[in-house]
Order: C-alpha cells, then structure tokens, then sequence
C-alpha cells in the first residue's frame, strides 16, 4: 500500500514538473497535452488513494485484529503444558511409592501423593480437553474469517483498474492524434532524435 500510494504520488509530481516547464508557456498544444496528463494522474492518485483507504479498513485492520488472538492461544498452550509437566512430576511421585513395599509410612505417602495428584490431573484434562476442543474450531474458523478480507481485496482492486481503464481511455483519446499509427509515430521520433544527435553539442568527440 505504501508503494502504491508512493508510485501515484509520483505520477502527480511529475505532472506538475512538466507545467512548471517553461515550454508550456510557448507551447499551447503541450499546454493542453500536459495539462491533461495532470487531470488524468490526479484522477488516478485519488482513486489509489480511496483504494488505499478500502484496503487498510477491510483487510490490513482485520489481519491485525486476527493477530491479536496469538498471545491469548499462546497463553493458554503454555499453562497447558505447564499443567503437564505438574501432571507428570507428581504421577511419578506416586509411582515411585507404588513400587516400594507397603509399609505403614509407605501407604500413608502413597495415599498423600495421589491425594495430590488428583486435582492436578483434573486440571491437566481440563486445560487439555479445552485446546483439543478449541484449537481445532479456531483452525477450521480461519477461512470463515479470511474470506470476506480477501472479497473486499479483489472488489477494491477492480474498482481501481476499472477507473484506470477509464482514465487512460480518456487522456489516450485527448491525447491521440488521429489518422496516425503507432509506427508512425515511432519513425517520427527517431527523426526528431537523429536530428539531436546531429547536433555538434551532442556529437561523439
């Protein structure tokens, strides 16, 4: 969007050099030929600009609004692996007391530990169940999401190039000289640039 907005902007200063050139004021058909360009690139520059517009409201904005929701998923796979990790250290606490002979003081940590473990696990399966519930709506959601950004990219860009079909059409038709081809204009101007090579101030020493 920056390049294209730069790439109009450009179009616009480049028309206004050539009117401040002084053959305008010698000139009245260049005159007329630039001052046409001017319209035409202006045109195009505030219509880049509406599509610019569009683009940033109905796709960049949603993209970035998409984006916010990592650090929360992010979040949430982490506690669930820290859950885990819990899970585990005290499941293997309790496993290491099952092996041991059953003692009075052995069956009384045996019975502490899986007293302890019992919450963990439930919060382990909870945490657990949520993302293997979740995460695969928030997958198969992407598309939902994408989809109207995507329509309004394509609907924004044809707009544009049809306005710019409109534009040139027009400035091609101010601008044409008629009953004269394009290699015929092509011959014109190696003519006219044979004659400035001719000139001693641009001759090959």
């Amino acid at each position: 969007m920056e390049n294209s907005s730069t790439m109009s902007k450009s179009a616009v200063k480049i028309s206004l050099d050539l009117l401040s050139n002084p053959l305008c004021e010698q000139d009245q058909d260049f005159l007329n030929m630039v001052t046409a360009l001017d319209t035409a690139m202006k045109r195009m520059d505030a219509f880049n600009q509406e599509k610019v517009n569009q683009i940033q409201k109905t796709v960049i904005e949603p993209l970035k609004k998409f984006g916010s929701v990592f650090p929360s998923l992010n979040m949430a796979v982490k506690r669930r692996e820290q859950a885990l990790q819990d899970y585990r250290r005290l499941q293997a606490k309790v496993e290491k007391h099952e092996e041991k002979e059953k003692t009075g003081p052995v069956l009384a940590k045996l019975h502490q530990a899986r007293e302890e473990l019992r919450p963990v696990r439930e919060d382990f399966e909870a945490k657990n169940k949520q993302l293997l519930d979740e995460m695969p709506r928030f997958y198969s959601s992407r598309l939902d999401y994408f989809q109207p950004s995507f329509e309004a990219l394509i609907r924004a860009q044809v707009v544009y190039y049809s306005e710019m079909h409109k534009i040139f059409g027009d400035l091609t038709q101010q601008l044409e000289q008629p009953g004269r081809s394009d290699e015929q204009r092509e011959q014109e101007n190696e003519a006219k640039l044979s004659e400035l090579r001719a000139l001693s101030i641009v001759a090959d020493d």
